[in-house]
């Protein structure tokens, strides 16, 4: 076996070394002789010779899985698909990067359940998996009509964490998760894809499902699997959350903190921003911060580290601004930002059905719509906006509640793969609405149950009802609520 180190060095030249690819995957073969090559690169480098028995073990697979359920990111729409999958009796995986569940909310830290309520009315139009979420963080209780707020926040992102550690435990052994594990290749067949190959600390791990869900974000495994995708050259800037403890709460403080910006980035010290948003979320002394903003492609490893620095650097930026300007940060500490940097927009499958702005601005209605959205047409601009997330031209477009078909969670092309969240099949516009967490754990609990109905009946997912994923949604107290009464 390579020592650990080269095993280390092989691994980051294996996943920094593979560029996105608009129209069709690398092949499987192909990345095998990246691997090998690094791998060889690596070894002449080294100082440390090989030893006899580091010799006898080449680079390859070092074991296989077998599975119903494969789900590639334990985000909002993949731990609702793993946890409607395995509830609904079916031998689920769930395969995730970061050590934890929860994408957004844990990962990047924001705390909103956008998408969950009606603005006007408060009316929860999204229920199941989501609401049971909101509702055990102690938010609301688990048969809430409306809520107080349309967009509701959780009151601790570490305890989230925990809550769905716990709903991932209690399906076991249905339900296996692998944390710190990549998604990195997929191979197919005749339309089928056969295996997705992850790597996490037992190496390359060869996963044959019968059917894959991707919640990627990026629809990575789709685009390795061959489906067809849009990406726009560009898509909305990353943002790094961030918080603050030992602030001085105060009336004026989200304009003090707005004019210390705008004069830091005349001094050349920010190059964007938007906002900011300056929220005491968590305690009464912590203000939570989300006004970073970097233009980025998130599907290039290179041009995501970039953003990755760049948000770090410009939330530090931001708080030494305040430090230097608003006296109620005078001894004010950064507490964290959060790992990751969040990621709004990359690729989005081409799907059954393409969700369109039309559909949503008129609440077209579908035969098979499986969940329910209502965020507005939320697009961040690359350029700073100053006391606004958006720059809304001529104004914020604010759709009715409006049906998700499940025709936009089926690829075209592949016979045994569904997707949910952010990359499902939508236009820009109406992905721009589609895009947020509750909306997300809609889609993902409809795709986690098509796949159990599909597994059970053995109908592949482009031939599955989506009336049939609605009945069974509706069985259960979930599935679209677009035309529901409070």
């Amino acid at each position: 076996m390579l020592p650990m180190n080269w095993q280390r060095t092989i691994l980051i030249a294996f996943l920094s070394g593979h560029p996105p690819q608009k129209i069709k995957p690398m092949q499987s073969h192909s990345r095998r002789n990246f691997i090998q090559t690094a791998a060889l690169g690596a070894a002449t480098a080294a100082s440390v010779p090989l030893t006899a028995a580091d010799s006898k073990q080449p680079a390859k697979t070092s074991r296989t899985i077998e599975t119903d359920v494969l789900v590639c990111g334990a985000g909002c729409a993949g731990t609702a698909a793993a946890l409607a999958a395995s509830r609904a009796g079916a031998r689920t995986l769930l395969v995730e990067k970061a050590p934890f569940a929860g994408g957004i909310i844990t990962s990047v830290g924001l705390p909103y359940f956008d998408g969950i309520a009606h603005i006007s009315t408060k009316r929860v139009v999204v229920r199941g998996i989501a609401l049971e979420l909101l509702a055990k963080s102690g938010v609301c209780s688990p048969d809430a009509v409306t809520l107080p707020k349309h967009n509701p926040t959780i009151p601790n992102t570490f305890e989230f964490k925990l809550l769905l550690d716990r709903l991932i435990l209690e399906q076991k052994p249905r339900l296996e998760v692998l944390f710190n594990s990549f998604a990195c290749d997929a191979t197919t067949r005749d339309g089928c894809v056969e295996t997705v190959t992850i790597a996490n600390k037992d190496g390359l791990v060869r996963v044959k499902p019968r059917i894959v869900i991707d919640c990627s974000g990026d629809a990575d495994v789709a685009a390795w699997a061959g489906a067809p995708f849009e990406q726009n050259t560009e898509v909305q800037p990353l943002t790094l959350h961030f918080r603050i403890n030992n602030v001085t709460p105060e009336p004026s403080l989200t304009l003090a903190c707005r004019s210390a910006l705008q004069a830091a980035q005349e001094r050349g010290e920010l190059p964007f921003y938007y906002g900011p948003g300056v929220m005491f979320l968590f305690g009464k002394n912590e203000v939570y911060v989300h006004g970073v903003r970097v233009p980025a492609d998130p599907t290039n490893a290179a041009d995501l580290s970039r953003a990755e620095m760049q948000g770090r650097a410009d939330a530090h930026a931001m708080f030494r601004a305040w430090k230097k300007d608003v006296p109620a940060f005078k001894d004010a500490y950064f507490m964290e930002a959060y790992p990751w940097i969040g990621v709004r927009e990359s690729r989005r499958i081409i799907g059954q059905h393409i969700l369109t702005e039309e559909d949503l601005m008129t609440s077209r209605r579908f035969d098979d719509a499986i969940a329910t959205g209502c965020w507005y047409l939320d697009l961040h601009p690359n350029k700073t906006v100053s006391g606004s997330a958006n720059d809304f031209d001529p104004k914020k477009v604010q759709p009715e509640p409006y049906d998700i078909p499940y025709r936009s969670l089926v690829p075209q092309g592949l016979s045994n793969m569904l997707v949910a969240g952010r990359c499902h099949s939508a236009t820009r516009g109406a992905h721009a609405s589609t895009r947020v967490t509750a909306t997300a754990m809609a889609m993902g609990e409809a795709a986690g149950m098509a796949a159990a109905i599909s597994i059970k009946t053995k109908t592949p997912i482009p031939s599955l009802k989506g009336a049939l994923v609605r009945e069974q949604l509706q069985a259960q107290g979930s599935g679209p609520f677009t035309e529901a009464q409070g």
